[in-house]
């Protein structure tokens, strides 16, 4: 047994050998010596030297023995479940008279604190964001779905990282089929891929599509965002270390809602969607109209706006499409530096670029004025999109769309956004249409998809999650009719 000891012990001393932060110390309780092998930047150092070692040098040696089945620790002789152990922040324990190492949880508690998502902000409903400890993130899912059948199926992934991550769903009303499938396509990243660091990795391992630009998979930093999937019989995917979870399956009109419109008054939360709607074409075709306005069809304007026009691109120096993707690359780059500068730094970038550069390049002749005011009202209206993935899909799909505008006018530009329109139609996420209800149409499904009914009219659970039980809810007015 001593071999065996001193054997395991040296095995997990020479992996670690090069690791400063990995520590080991020896106890003596009575004759008896106890080696303690841990890392100092995993556990907490308060745990350990001021309540665990006092505690163990203070026992008797069948106590101590009593103590550590008493706090539920795990043992084993396999020196891969140690080493894992040992790099998930538990200690390891090695005694004289026994041939297996005790791992005690002693992790160090670090997080920042709950806040709202800069990135998903509301104006009504709970201000709570995730963080990036796993454990918090469901604490907070529990508590919005105090139910039984919330199910929470931990799972490592990366066959090196091990990255702990968590399969959330509601076991009673989720499709088995969607859900066989989802851990199916997570199942081979414990074979086939070393690294698993954020929910954005598995996002492309998993999707139906990796050629796509349209998003297929929900990323959401808003708890009551999730619980509210959840609820409707959608599957969560959340990882340790991030503050994210991802949505499955999901259709194109779930980039388009936000947790805003269910605690908003429905009139006001439907126009606000068809506002959505209207900026999604505005975003991918106003630059393009403009240059086939320009390019080839000037008579489509009033008498009174086609001289004006003229008279604003005829001393600009290159084609409309030129201007065009001037001004777009430009505000592109001005987002992207607002993104990657501190606050302060980056909101005087946004003056600077949409003030100065945008003045300067009109009285130097670069741009007309008119395409100052299309390239602005293009990026208010991709900047509608409550999705950062789909936003940038908008604005992605606005290059290509410009290029076959001015080579071919408004059919080139009705082609295009065919083209668009068929591959949204034929797109699925994990097997539901993804661009449900409109492809396959379904009257009950615009219920709470292009528009926003009042919410005692959404009775049952959207069609496209195919759940086992569909009833969401029942008559809750029904007391207006016991007054009447």
């Amino acid at each position: 047994m001593h071999g065996h000891r001193n054997n395991l012990m040296d095995q997990i001393k020479e992996t670690f050998i090069e690791s400063s932060d990995f520590s080991f110390k020896t106890l003596y309780i009575k004759d008896s010596a106890i080696d303690i092998l841990f890392f100092s930047s995993l556990v907490s150092s308060e745990k350990l030297t001021e309540t665990f070692i006092p505690l163990m040098t203070r026992l008797e040696g069948y106590l101590f023995h009593e103590y550590l089945h008493n706090i539920k620790s795990i043992q084993t002789k396999d020196f891969q479940i140690a080493v894992d152990m040992l790099l998930s922040g538990h200690i390891g324990i090695l005694t004289a008279t026994k041939d297996e190492i005790f791992l005690v949880n002693m992790t160090e508690p670090v997080q920042r604190s709950i806040e709202e998502p800069k990135s998903e902000l509301i104006v009504r409903g709970s201000h709570e964001g995730f963080v990036e400890r796993l454990n918090t993130n469901l604490h907070m899912i529990r508590t919005l779905i105090n139910n039984r059948d919330l199910v929470v199926h931990l799972i490592e992934l990366g066959t090196k990282t091990k990255t702990r991550s968590a399969i959330i769903y509601r076991n009673d009303i989720v499709n088995q089929e969607i859900l066989t499938e989802v851990k199916r396509r997570l199942s081979y990243m414990n074979i086939e891929t070393d690294v698993i660091i954020s929910p954005g990795f598995i996002e492309e391992f998993i999707e139906d599509d990796p050629f796509t630009v349209f998003p297929q998979i929900l990323y959401t930093e808003r708890p009551d965002r999730v619980g509210d999937n959840i609820m409707d019989g959608r599957i969560a995917i959340m990882t340790e270390g991030s503050p994210a979870a991802l949505i499955v399956p999901v259709t194109f009109f779930s980039f388009y809602q936000s947790p805003d419109d269910y605690n908003s008054r429905w009139t006001t939360a439907t126009f606000i969607r068809l506002l959505r709607m209207v900026s999604f074409v505005i975003a991918i075709t106003f630059p393009s109209i403009y240059i086939g306005v320009v390019s080839f069809h000037l008579e489509v304007l009033p008498n009174e706006l086609i001289i004006p026009m003229q008279n604003a691109v005829e001393d600009i120096p290159y084609p409309p499409i030129i201007e065009a993707f001037i001004m777009e690359l430009t505000i592109e780059l001005i987002r992207e530096a607002g993104i990657r500068l501190p606050t302060p730094i980056s909101q005087t970038i946004g003056i600077v670029g949409g003030l100065v550069i945008g003045d300067a390049v009109v009285k130097a002749g670069i741009v007309s004025n008119i395409m100052i005011v299309v390239v602005a009202i293009t990026a208010i209206s991709s900047f509608v999109v409550p999705s950062n993935e789909l936003s940038a899909a908008v604005r992605l799909l606005r290059f290509p769309l410009m290029l076959i505008s001015a080579t071919f006018g408004f059919i080139g530009l009705v082609f295009g956004f065919m083209l668009i329109l068929i591959k949204l139609c034929k797109q699925e996420s994990f097997g539901v249409p993804y661009f449900y209800p409109v492809a396959p149409f379904r009257v009950n499904g615009l219920k709470d998809s292009i528009v926003r009914l009042p919410l005692w009219l959404m009775n049952n659970r959207p069609q496209d999650t195919m759940t086992k039980r569909q009833k969401k809810i029942n008559w809750v007015r029904g007391w207006d009719k016991d007054e009447k």
